[in-house]
């Protein structure tokens, strides 16, 4: 089995709700985010690629596009944007990306708020 990742940034605020308030993630603030995309395959095309990094470029549009500096809470269709909410959210939007019949599969998405915390999304 092979598997390759590939990183996208992008910056953007966000408000979490349900917190007691002296929480400091109950305040607006931003991230530095970096998303993770993970794709698997049993097989490597001819050139020996389970995809080329080129063929992602529709993810860096969606990012770009929809995310970059923006406030997640009006932009994502999720209830609150947690980093786990997020990286499902966006599992399943770059999953549809890439709906075409493929040999490479798009296995999970991780988000990262910071370089220390993290949070992954891969359906069973």
């Amino acid at each position: 089995m092979f598997t390759i990742s590939k990183e996208f940034s992008f910056c953007a605020s966000h408000q979490l709700n349900g917190l007691p308030t002296d929480h400091p993630c109950s305040n607006l603030h931003g991230h530095n985010y970096i998303i993770v995309v993970e794709f698997q395959s049993t097989h490597l095309n001819d050139v020996g690629f389970v995809l080329d990094y080129r063929e992602m470029q529709p993810i860096k549009e969606y990012i770009d596009n929809t995310l970059d500096h923006q406030h997640l809470n009006h932009v994502m269709d999720i209830h609150n944007p947690t980093a786990e909410l997020m990286a499902e959210s966006l599992f399943h939007e770059f999953r549809n990306l890439f709906d075409q019949p493929s040999r490479s599969k798009l296995i999970a998405v991780v988000v990262k708020e910071t370089p220390k915390t993290m949070a992954r999304y891969e359906p069973k």
